[in-house]
C-alpha cells in the first residue's frame, strides 16, 4: 500500500536521487475510473478498488509513487450513492491518497426522441481540477513522470503545454478498461491500457479498519 514518508521535501529528493529513483504522480480521473466499471455490470465487482495498490501495476522498477490524487465529486441528490462513496474514499485516504473534489451541476435537457424536456445532473470540474494539479505540480517539480488514469481527451491541452514547458518530464496515460481514447493517446509521451487482471489483484479487502477501531465495509451491491 502507499504512505508517504513523513519526511522534509529535500530529503525526500534527496534519498531518490541516490537511489536514481524516478518520481511519479499518478491523477486518477474518478469519474471516468468508476463509470469504466458501470457498464457492464460484469464490473461492478472492481469498484471496491483499493488505488495505492492499483497505481503500482502501471510503474516501473525504478519508479516511486510520491503522491496519488482521487479527482471525484458526489452525487449529492442520491444518499444512498453519497454513502457509497464516502466509504470508498474513506478507504482510500487511509492508504495517503489525497481526494480532489469537483461537483455536479444541474442541467436541463431535451430528449431527442420526443423533445421532452427534463433534468439531469453533469460532473464538472474534474478535468479541469486535473489540470490545475498537474501545472501545479510540474511548476513546483513534483514529479520527473505523472500518470494520468483517464480516457478524457479534454486533457490533451495540458498534456501538450506541460510538454512544451517541462521537456524533462515525462507524461503517461493509463485507460480505463474498455477506453480507447486515440487523440488522448497521441498526446502522451507513452500509454497503458488497464487489463481485467490489474482490477483483479488491487481489490481492498472487504472490510478496512479505521483509526478509531471502528469498520468500513464494501457496499454489498460491489461484490
Amino acid at each position: 500500500m502507499f504512505h508517504c514518508p513523513q519526511l522534509p521535501s529535500w530529503c525526500w529528493v534527496f534519498y531518490l536521487l541516490l537511489f536514481n529513483m524516478i518520481r511519479v504522480s499518478c491523477l486518477i480521473d474518478g469519474f471516468n475510473l468508476y463509470h469504466s466499471l458501470h457498464f457492464p455490470k460484469y464490473y461492478h465487482k472492481y469498484k471496491w478498488l483499493d488505488l495505492a495498490s492499483f497505481t503500482k501495476k502501471f510503474i516501473g522498477s525504478k519508479d516511486s509513487i510520491t503522491g496519488i490524487y482521487y479527482f471525484t465529486a458526489l452525487a449529492t441528490w442520491n444518499p444512498n450513492k453519497v454513502r457509497k462513496h464516502k466509504l470508498f474514499i474513506r478507504a482510500q485516504e487511509l492508504n495517503g491518497v489525497e481526494v480532489i473534489y469537483g461537483e455536479f451541476r444541474r442541467r436541463d435537457k431535451k430528449c431527442r426522441i420526443c423533445n421532452k424536456q427534463y433534468e439531469t445532473f453533469e460532473e464538472k470540474q474534474t478535468d479541469v481540477n486535473i489540470a490545475v494539479k498537474l501545472m501545479e505540480l510540474s511548476i513546483k517539480d513534483g514529479y520527473d513522470k505523472a500518470i494520468i488514469f483517464s480516457g478524457d481527451s479534454d486533457l490533451v491541452p495540458v498534456i501538450s503545454s506541460i510538454r512544451n514547458l517541462f521537456s524533462s518530464k515525462r507524461i503517461g496515460i493509463v485507460i480505463p478498461i474498455g477506453g480507447c481514447a486515440e487523440i488522448l493517446k497521441q498526446s502522451a509521451d507513452f500509454y497503458m491500457k488497464v487489463k481485467e487482471k490489474h482490477l483483479r489483484t488491487s481489490l481492498l479487502p472487504d472490510t478496512v479498519k479505521i483509526d478509531s477501531g471502528l469498520t468500513i465495509s464494501c457496499p454489498p451491491e460491489w461484490k
